[in-house]
This record gives C-alpha cells, structure tokens and sequence, in this order.
C-alpha cells in the first residue's frame, strides 16, 4: 500500500473539505474521526460519498492513521479547539516519533498553542498552530493559512499548505511562515476580530439605510452592489449584497425573517481580551463584540422600546446623498478597525518576539479569507513602504483618504445619533480617531483625581518622564509634597 502524504484526524465541514483539497492537489490523505454519527462510522460515511474513488486512505483509529503515513509524518488536527485537542495529543504522541509533526488548523488560544509546542518539542517532534480562514469554501477551494509554531517544521510542511491556499493574481500563495510559537494562531484571532468589526459596521448601514433611508431590502442591495465595484469590494460587501435581495417562496425577503439575535464562537472575545492584556485601545472591535452580546438580548431589548420611543425621523435626503454619505462614513471606520487590529498585531509581536511582517499579513489576506478585501491592497503597500509604520493612519494614502471623508463620517455619525439608531462601532472609530489626533487629553484630571484619592502620583509636563509627584490636596493652594520614584 502506498503511505499517504498527510493524516487529517476531524471530518466535520471545515476538516472534510480540507481534506478534498489536498486530495484535488495531488496528495494521499488518510482520514480520521474520533466521533461516530450514528451506526455508521464518519469515516466510512465520508469514503462512501465525497471521498469516493479518490486518493484517500480510511482509519479507525490514530494508531492506524500514524502507520498509514509517510516518514517524517504530518499530521493535521481538524477538530474544536480546547480540550479535545489535548485529548488527541495525549492519545496521538504516543504513536509518533521524533522528526514528525503535528499541525494544528483549529482556532486555539495562542497560549495553548505556545505550551503544546513546547510540549511536542521535548519529546523531539514539531508542532504547527496554523489559522485558517475562508470558511467551508475557502476550505475546499483554497483558503488563507497562517502557520506558526516550530520553526523547523516550515520546511517539511510549506509544500502542503501553499498548496491548499488561495492564491493571487499573480500566483503567490495565500500561505507564509508567520513566526515561532503561538503566532500563527494569535494573526488568526485578530484577523477575526477584524471581522467582528467588519460585519458589524456593515450591519450599521445597513440599519441606517433601513430605518433612515426608509430603503427596501433590493435598493440596499443595490447600494451595497455598487460599493462592492469600488474601494469597498470585499467578500463581505458581496454577500451582503446577495443576503438583502434573496427571497422566500412567496416572494417576502429572507432577511426579514432572520431572528436578529448575533451568534459567535469566541475568537472576537479573545481578540478583545488580548487588547486589555497588551494595553491596547481596540475600542471598535470590543464594541463589534459587546454589540453581539446586545442583541443576544431580546426581550430585554423589545421592553426598553416598549419604553422609551423610536426618534427616527428617516427619509431626510435623496438616497444617493446618503448612500454616498454612507460609503464614505463605512470606508472611514473599516480603515479605524484594521488600524486597531494591525496596532495589536505590533505590540503582540514586540511583546512576544515574534518580528511579525505586516506587509506580508496584509497580502496573504487579500485571497481565500473572509476579510478579503481590495482594502489590503494599500494596506500591504503602506507596511512596504514604512515597515514598522506605527499606526495605519500614520500612511501618506490614508491620511489623504481620511481628510476626503471625515466630514460625510461626521455627518452619518452625527444624523445616527440624533435619531437614535445605534452605531456602536461606526461612533467609537469616530471617537478613537479623535481620541488619537487629540494632543493635550483630558488624562491630566484623571491622573490629579487619582492622586487626591489614591496617592497614585502623577508626572508634570514640566519634568521628564518618568519621574513622579503628588500633591497633599487638602492643604491650601495644593502645596507639592514631594517626588515618587518607584
């Protein structure tokens, strides 16, 4: 028999189409699934339908997957992250040797990833946590990999996952060596709360075209399908477009009958949380995931509008006024929200030593994942022309762009609040952007509250950095007792 090229232990969508990729590229892949469906084993489910007639090797258990492998062996883990992937390492190292690896394509937390390579490592074997992203799709036609781990696998397993990737016009797979440890699976996370806040700022216009535009399902569909033929095409922007004009049976929109309650998987949770751990102001995505927590509200939701009235007054303007309004007001926060992701991305790799290359980041998002986007175009361009560019809105093409459409940002921002319709991402990227630009903030009363409270201390603008003071604020005049060092 001949051994396969890779093992895939996980058949549930995203693992089975990944494994008809690999196959469709040449490779012998030999599958494994821990759980049954039913009587019938979903391995022989899966030879019996898709898998049949194709170059796929069945086994029922890993200790048969392992032996069915070329040496040094690879082994992808398609399977939810947590628990169960410590439960098949546990079971699956014993069965392996030194030289092989293990990757890992869930969404793990990046600090289970760092420790299990750690774990692999010692006992001579590789470990890769590799992100991936496009969905069921992407899985099948060529999504977007970000492999990181141990370094020494890249080598062994780089023809394998570029050649599952999507690729750009030009050729260049959508797949390259993020960096050691948990970094593939940290870039992976970000990319996701970059989506959490995409989605939800195309939520808000949508609403805004809805309720203030007073716009039918077709003509917002209409609106999203011209900004899809400019700087806002995205896979985002396009399927929403096909999501407002799909129809039931009896002609009434799809979209009307959608339960507006937000579903997730928690990757836009650890983004924010990351944020907080690395001190980094991630204000759009946070709300993009607070928003979701809001709508998982209904019934408290329908009693406050029980309550308290609607104040939308809609219908002011002519629809391509606000539609172009809008466009400009969506490009403007999409800018703030990779701006945010790509500022935590940078401090995450000083952090851990990663040397992340943002460029790169950028270009191997614009094929196969769900953020593609012709947006990444200039956003790769920016980090090539200043690598360590400190912040997006720092680039000489986006301070140019934002000075075009701050005014219309203003205008939708300002015309959502007064009436009442909740723009939770599109207003904090309003807000950080102004926050940012602010040179003297309203910190200063922070740090004298904190100090006539606390003792916490506080610097002076008149003394270097670094060098702390407090003040006995309850004697006249506030008199200065002294300097704090430590």
């Amino acid at each position: 028999m001949n051994l396969s090229d890779i093992g895939l232990v996980g058949l549930a969508v995203m693992g089975e189409n990944l494994a008809l990729n690999f196959e469709s590229r040449g490779f012998q892949v030999s599958v494994y699934n821990r759980l049954h469906s039913g009587k019938e084993s979903v391995v022989t489910r899966f030879m019996r339908g898709r898998g049949k007639g194709k170059n796929f090797v069945a086994a029922y258990s890993l200790a048969e997957l392992v032996t069915s492998l070329k040496r040094p062996r690879k082994v992808m883990l398609m399977i939810r992250a947590g628990q169960p992937v410590d439960d098949v390492l546990r079971e699956l190292l014993p069965c392996l040797e030194p030289g092989d690896v293990i990757i890992d394509g869930g969404n793990s937390d990046f600090r289970d990833t760092g420790r299990r390579m750690k774990e692999v490592e010692e006992r001579g074997m590789f470990y890769v946590g590799a992100g991936i992203s496009g969905g069921e799709t992407g899985a099948l036609t060529g999504p977007s990999v970000m492999p990181g781990g141990s370094v020494a696998a890249w080598p062994l397993v780089k023809h394998l996952l570029q050649a599952i990737a999507a690729r750009l016009d030009d050729g260049t797979p959508c797949c390259e060596w993020i960096g050691p440890g948990g970094a593939g699976h940290y870039v992976k996370m970000v990319h996701n709360g970059i989506e959490y806040g995409d989605m939800q700022l195309i939520a808000e216009a949508y609403l805004l075209l809805k309720d203030y535009g007073q716009l039918k399902n077709d003509q917002i569909a209409g609106i999203f399908e011209v900004w899809n033929r400019g700087e806002l095409n995205s896979y985002l922007t396009g399927i929403t477009s096909e999501i407002c004009r799909m129809r039931e049976v009896d002609g009434s929109f799809l979209l009307d009958h959608i339960l507006d309650v937000a579903g997730q998987k928690g990757t836009g949770k650890l983004t924010a949380v990351a944020a907080l751990e690395e001190g980094d102001p991630l204000t759009l995505i946070v709300e993009a995931v607070l928003a979701r927590f809001l709508s998982a509200l209904p019934d408290e939701r329908k009693k406050a509008a029980g309550y308290y009235r609607s104040e939308v007054r809609g219908g002011l303007g002519k629809q391509e006024e606000l539609a172009e309004w809008l466009g400009h007001a969506l490009y403007a926060s999409k800018l703030v929200s990779y701006a945010q992701g790509f500022s935590l991305l940078r401090r995450a790799s000083v952090h851990y030593g990663w040397g992340l290359d943002y460029g790169m980041l950028a270009k191997i998002w614009r094929k196969g994942c769900i953020i593609r986007s012709v947006f990444l175009e200039q956003i790769t361009r920016a980090y090539e022309n200043v690598p360590e560019l400190e912040n997006l809105l720092f680039d000489d093409f986006f301070r140019g762009r934002m000075a075009e459409v701050l005014g219309a940002w203003r205008k939708v921002t300002a015309m959502a609040l007064v009436n009442g319709i909740p723009v939770p991402c599109m207003a904090s990227a309003l807000t950080y952007f102004d926050g940012l630009r602010t040179s003297r903030s309203s910190a200063n009363l922070i740090q004298a509250q904190r100090d006539y409270f606390g003792a916490h201390t506080y610097e002076r603008t008149d003394a270097s950095r670094g060098v702390f003071f407090h003040t006995d604020w309850n004697e006249t005049g506030g008199g200065i007792s002294g300097t704090y060092n430590e």
